[in-house]
């Protein structure tokens, strides 16, 4: 630390005035500079400024490269904070994660965005290596589409649902690589198996991992794709973007041409 120490002596008009800036500690260098410091004289003011807030900011509005995070379409003004998300269950044979993926938009010549894939929940399986213990690098993927969660969600306690993936269907490589899920109730009736099989030729690949899923775990996953749907289908970016105007447009142009059109139609 630095202490400023004024001159006991006055100063004239021919001295220019100078801080006098002592050391605590006597290891400062000899050739450090000495000003003195005078209450009366005025003398320019010094400012910090601190750039770890404009770092920050920056590190805050940064376009993302890849997130469900997204607000409005890729390209559209800026882009929100990232977040990554996902559940996991973990049971002795396996370990179940789930994580949505966002849907995709292309810009158009008139400058809106236009839905073209939508989104997923991607379903990762991992078999167990041990107690507590799961082998990540042999996990498994499948990819369930808006359609295949609604089946889920629509689960009865003693329905039963399968989905069949190949994905290189209508490719030179299609039929090597096959992937077939299964829901089925448990015995008790206490929840459900989820059973993947995978059989891949270019792999060498022949698995099955199936881990059981308790009524209220798959209580937790049935409610959360019900609130990720619309913003699977991107439906969100479409709210986002209506404005008051526009709803009030939309009103006069109803009653121009007589109210609703669907319930107009003979």
């Amino acid at each position: 630390m630095l202490r400023l120490q004024s001159l006991s002596s006055p100063l004239t008009t021919n001295q220019s005035p100078k801080l006098h800036l002592k050391p605590s500690f006597s290891s400062l260098p000899p050739s450090t500079k000495r000003t003195a410091f005078c209450p009366k004289i005025s003398s320019k003011k010094l400012s910090v400024k601190c750039r770890h807030a404009e770092h920050f900011e920056q590190q805050k509005f940064s376009p993302p490269n890849n997130s469900f995070a997204s607000e409005t379409p890729a390209g559209a003004g800026t882009f929100p904070p990232r977040f990554f998300v996902g559940h996991s269950i973990y049971k002795g044979k396996a370990a179940l994660t789930v994580e949505p993926r966002a849907p995709e938009f292309i810009p158009l010549d008139s400058g809106a965005f236009k839905l073209s894939k939508e989104g997923f929940v991607l379903l990762q399986f991992a078999p167990a290596a041990g107690v507590r213990q799961y082998d990540w690098n042999r996990k498994q993927l499948f990819s369930l589409s808006v359609t295949e969660i609604g089946n889920l969600v629509s689960l009865g306690t003693r329905d039963s649902c399968e989905f069949f993936h190949d994905p290189f269907k209508g490719k030179s490589e299609e039929g090597k690589v096959r992937k077939v899920l299964k829901v089925e109730p448990l015995p008790d009736g206490s929840g459900h198996f989820f059973n993947l099989s995978v059989q891949n030729k270019l792999l060498n690949v022949d698995e099955s991992i199936y881990i059981p899923i308790t009524r209220a775990e798959l209580t937790v996953l049935i409610s959360a794709f019900n609130f990720i749907l619309p913003y699977l289908l991107g439906w969100h970016a479409f709210a986002n973007s209506i404005k008051p105007e526009d709803s009030g447009r939309a009103n006069i142009a109803s009653s121009r041409y007589g109210g609703d059109f669907e319930w107009s139609r003979k």
